[in-house]
């Protein structure tokens, strides 16, 4: 692993802040390491800019203090929120590699206003075991639906 760390994955400001320990168990870090070596790191290479993680593996406490899903994937090591350099227009070209790289589970494009899709970051997960379903989502700000998205509306052409 070049440019993703386990405990860059584990990190937590929220965590430090409130002297809550997320660490995590050896499947967690086995899914970390799928999802840094199948998703994140080749899209950084991609990309061929720095890419953050801004949440990685979450436990059951640090998971309930942000409002996440209760069945979220932060909790099983298999999802992480990653932002780039270059604002929203730059989360949208990493969101445009992961599709074209085409290896994730799951891709949602976090707090895009309105109709624009100018993610203020980036959800991806990826899963050992099962099918990745390779969906695509975005989260309008304001909003509590998710709807749908399909590649050509990330790509802006088909591919």
């Amino acid at each position: 692993m070049k440019y993703f760390t386990i405990s860059e994955m584990l990190h937590s400001p929220t965590a430090v802040a409130r002297k809550i320990w997320n660490g995590c168990g050896r499947t967690e870090e086995d899914n970390l390491t799928a999802l840094i070596e199948n998703v994140l790191e080749p899209a950084r290479v991609r990309y061929g800019k720095p890419v953050h993680v801004s949440s990685g593996y979450r436990c059951p406490q640090l998971n309930s203090l942000v409002k996440g899903a209760s069945q979220s994937q932060h909790l099983k090591g298999e999802a992480a929120d990653i932002y780039t350099d270059a604002g929203p227009q730059g989360n949208l070209e990493l969101a445009r590699v992961i599709v074209a790289l085409g290896r994730f589970d799951q891709l949602i494009l976090e707090n895009v206003p309105g109709n624009q899709l100018l993610p203020q970051w980036l959800h991806v997960s990826w899963k050992q075991s099962g099918t990745n379903r390779r969906e695509i989502r975005k989260k309008v700000a304001g909003s509590p639906s998710y709807p749908v998205l399909s590649r050509k509306e990330v790509l802006g052409y088909d591919n």
